[in-house]
């Protein structure tokens, strides 16, 4: 999930103005010599291209901004792109804002969005005095009359599959179609071939005008949010067939951190980064305390910006908190994820889709009457900023109208807490849920069926077919937790990708109100090198391609 989850609002924050932007005429009009002596001296270094397609979107936008600064004081050559109400729909558009549909598949985005975030988004990058670039001056009338004619002229089922110059055209306009609807497909839904094809013009847009940017300017590192839909998937794919270094970054879940990733979208960088990174490092009783604080923590969200446990949690379970479920014997834990979230192509998964995977394992289970399955849906299915528009148990009610006797389901709206019903299993099967980093770290052993981003760390039982992953369920119960051996490197996983993955800012507050962040910057100091160590590695990261990872381990004494 991203920024765009529901952040806890009952956390205690401080009163503020409405917005979240630094004053950033008042702070550069008293340093106006320094910026401007910084921006000369930046004409000759690393040039940066900051992608800011949602330019007023007040969750991003000041930390693109904070970024460019911070750049620009290192000697970077910072430039933005922004999108100057171009596109005819980008990740901004969701179904559940419009009456209706009808009414965004004839005009599009632009009628409701385009002009307010173009003309606002500028505003707010003009103080700054940096160059900025917009699409409609990269895209010739007669290609954009060309994506018009293959827009509407291809047939639809061809569109998902769709590459160009051996670009993943079609996977990133699909992607952007089930962020709208918020389902994980399109089947049944109506008006849903008008919105892929909108979302596919987009796409072939973005990909003539990212080619031109890049070949009429060199730059050295791309900069752009989460990494995937329409625009910035295929901003992605253009850069790297350039060989221009990419950074992609999102909000964390810990309050006042950012996770930063080279080359491509966490998504998939998370599951392929080298173990090396975090196996040998020394553990002490103050990084285990540390660690288990804050995981315990994740039970009510407290630490956390980002959460989906329920208001009040009940994680004092009842004997019997569910009817008929018998925990005298073996009981194996399933969580499933939301359904639509970051439909990619992932070449380790076992299944084609969550949903297949839920029902090829309901059905498994219902052949081992020796076995329980206890099935836990998401939270965010109702919880999320966008709650999900094919939420599981339906899909599960139409494939099983009675469900197995051995099979019960804990909703999402459930005040029920994960951790303690996982903890009354034998073990937990997982398809890409962050939820596995945590249940390993409490020695619980977890079967991976998808792309979890505890897969390939050596801890779980990874899955890469299917006749490998019902290979596995064979083997249940398990019968044992995890050994100390496993535990400790599953926590020494789980202390890196919370503490070091996720880079703090100093100069972040919290407010009470959306995003529920705000910028507390008053002068250029914080952002110059040497007063924010977690702002230096990002800064390193994007300039040097050095490993976006904070040594917190130094900190934990």
């Amino acid at each position: 999930m991203n920024i765009f989850m529901r952040v806890k609002k009952s956390l205690s924050v401080s009163k503020t103005k409405k917005t979240n932007f630094p004053d950033w005429d008042a702070i550069l009009s008293l340093e106006s010599a320094e910026w401007q002596f910084a921006k000369t001296k930046s004409q000759n270094g690393l040039r940066i291209l900051i992608v800011s397609t949602a330019g007023a979107h007040r969750a991003l936008a000041p930390v693109e901004n904070a970024l460019s600064v911070a750049l620009t004081l290192r000697g970077a050559d910072v430039h933005f792109l922004m999108c100057d109400e171009f596109l005819p729909t980008c990740w901004k558009a969701l179904r559940t804002q419009f009456l209706d549909i009808a009414d965004f598949c004839d005009p599009g985005l632009k009628q409701w969005k385009c002009q307010k975030c173009y003309l606002r988004g500028k505003k707010l990058r003009r103080p700054l005095g940096l160059p900025i670039h917009v699409f409609s001056d990269l895209v010739t009338p007669a290609e954009q009359k060309r994506v018009d004619e293959l827009s509407q002229s291809i047939s639809a089922d061809l569109i998902p599959g769709y590459q160009e110059d051996g670009l993943a055209i079609g996977e990133h306009s699909l992607a952007g179609a089930l962020r709208f609807f918020a389902r994980g497909s399109l089947d049944g839904e109506k008006f849903a071939e008008q919105v892929l094809r909108r979302y596919f013009k987009a796409a072939l847009l973005t990909h003539l005008a990212i080619q031109r940017l890049f070949q009429t300017i060199h730059f050295g590192c791309a900069v752009f949010y989460h990494g995937i839909y329409v625009p910035e998937g295929i901003v992605g794919e253009v850069a790297r067939r350039n060989h221009i270094r990419v950074v992609n970054w999102l909000t964390a879940y810990r309050k006042r951190t950012f996770i930063f990733s080279h080359t491509d979208t966490y998504h998939h960088t998370m599951m392929a980064e080298p173990v090396e990174a975090w196996e040998n490092l020394p553990w002490s009783e103050t990084l285990e305390s540390r660690l288990m604080t804050y995981l315990k923590s994740r039970w009510r969200g407290t630490e956390d910006w980002i959460s989906f446990v329920h208001k009040n949690p009940q994680v004092e379970l009842p004997a019997e908190f569910l009817p008929g479920i018998d925990f005298s014997k073996p009981c194996i834990g399933l969580l499933t994820n939301v359904v639509w979230d970051a439909q990619l192509h992932y070449p380790t998964n076992a299944f084609p889709n969550m949903l297949d995977w839920v029902m090829r394992t309901i059905e498994y289970f219902s052949r081992r009457s020796d076995l329980q399955l206890l099935i836990r849906v998401h939270p965010a299915e109702m919880s999320g900023d966008i709650p999900s528009r094919q939420p599981v148990i339906p899909e599960i009610t139409q494939r099983f109208p009675t469900l197995p006797r051995n099979v019960f389901i804990i909703p999402p709206e459930s005040s029920l807490s994960t951790y303690a019903a996982m903890l009354k299993c034998d073990s937990v099967i997982i398809y890409g849920t962050k939820t596995g980093v945590e249940l390993t770290s409490l020695g619980i052993p977890v079967i991976v069926a998808g792309e979890a981003w505890i897969r390939n760390k050596g801890i779980t039982l990874d899955a890469s077919s299917i006749k490998d992953y019902f290979g596995i369920l064979d083997r249940l119960p398990l019968a044992t937790r995890l050994d100390e051996a496993l535990t400790m490197r599953a926590r020494k996983y789980a202390f890196h990708y919370f503490f070091r993955r996720m880079i703090p800012l100093s100069f972040i507050d919290l407010i009470d109100e959306w995003p529920f962040y705000k910028l507390t910057l008053q002068t250029l100091d914080p952002l110059k090198p040497g007063n924010d160590r977690g702002l230096d590695i990002i800064c390193d990261g994007i300039l040097k391609g050095n490993p976006f990872i904070f040594p917190a381990e130094q900190e934990a004494d």
